[in-house]
């Protein structure tokens, strides 16, 4: 007797098991498996003939794709696609709308309005389910580790930064050259480690994501695409939009997710979190830190 396959009910779903089976794919599989992972969108609305020329594949080898997934065939995979952007379009919609007003042709305009997809592309895409794990995560645990480098540095400090200002034992690593190793040993199951990364996905990121899931700490991938290392490894994984004109990939959805997970976790622990923060203002005014006018 065929053994039947479960269906995935969802697009999210069907992007976890995607997540799972795709190092062991074979090469054509992994294309297909990429273009549903990181472009859902443009898959919800192309003729099996256009995916297959995307892919690199013949049509057919799309059908049996989706028979790998208990699904019936190329328009079984569309549909879930086309349910996930259900969720999102409106907002999407909002945002293009506004755009409309936006000056064009020029470099400022153009920021501009990459930018305000970004976030809004970002913040539709969080499951609240999964937000309400990860603040919870990021509360409770007893210490917090969190890894960001070359481009990705900048988010990786902010983060630390402002976590550290509302709970304590937060700690960034990776920032001193060749010390990465080291300040992995401190790792312990019971904590949780947040990885911050983007394509191209630093390696020894990447690493300290695996290793911190190996040893029983809870892992949280910061990162651009479903297809990301850092997110087949990862407990949760939220995904920011990094599109835009500027020299490098824009870090400004980063921004705005961080802060909101940090200002998130405040909330959460209360009381516990304001007389943090009533420390760090009585030790600044100590230090006398900030320059009064």
């Amino acid at each position: 007797m065929t053994e039947t396959i479960p269906q995935p009910g969802s697009y999210r779903e069907l992007r976890q098991r995607l997540q799972e089976r795709l190092p062991d794919m074979a090469a054509g599989q992994q294309r297909i498996a990429r273009l549903l992972l990181d472009d859902p969108e443009g898959t919800a609305f192309r003729s099996i003939g256009e995916t297959a020329k995307l892919a690199g594949v013949h049509s057919s080898s799309l059908v049996r794709f989706a028979g790998l997934f208990g699904l019936n065939g190329y328009p079984a995979l569309v549909k879930l696609c086309r349910e996930q952007l259900a969720s999102e379009a409106q907002l999407v919609r909002r945002l293009e709308q506004a755009g409309e007003h936006t000056a064009t042709g020029e470099l400022l305009g153009a920021v501009v309005d990459h930018d305000g997809r970004n976030l809004t592309r970002t913040f539709a895409q969080i499951d609240h389910a999964e937000w309400e794990r990860a603040v919870g995560l990021l509360a409770d645990a007893a210490t917090v580790h969190v890894v960001g480098l070359r481009k990705c540095f900048s988010v990786a400090h902010l983060m630390s930064y402002l976590l550290h200002m509302v709970r304590p034992g937060v700690r960034q690593i990776g920032g001193s050259a060749g010390l990465l190793v080291d300040e992995l040993r401190e790792v312990r199951a019971g904590d949780v480690l947040v990885a911050v990364s983007i394509r191209r996905y630093t390696g020894d990121t990447v690493r300290a994501l695996e290793h911190a899931g190996r040893l029983g700490a809870a892992t949280v991938a910061l990162t651009d695409d479903p297809s990301s290392p850092l997110a087949r490894a990862a407990d949760l994984s939220f995904y920011v939009e990094t599109g835009g004109v500027t020299v490098l990939r824009s870090l400004s959805a980063f921004t705005s997710l961080v802060q909101a997970l940090a200002t998130a976790v405040a909330v959460q622990l209360g009381t516990r979190s304001r007389d943090e923060l009533r420390t760090d203002e009585d030790l600044l005014e100590a230090f006398q830190v900030y320059h009064e006018r």
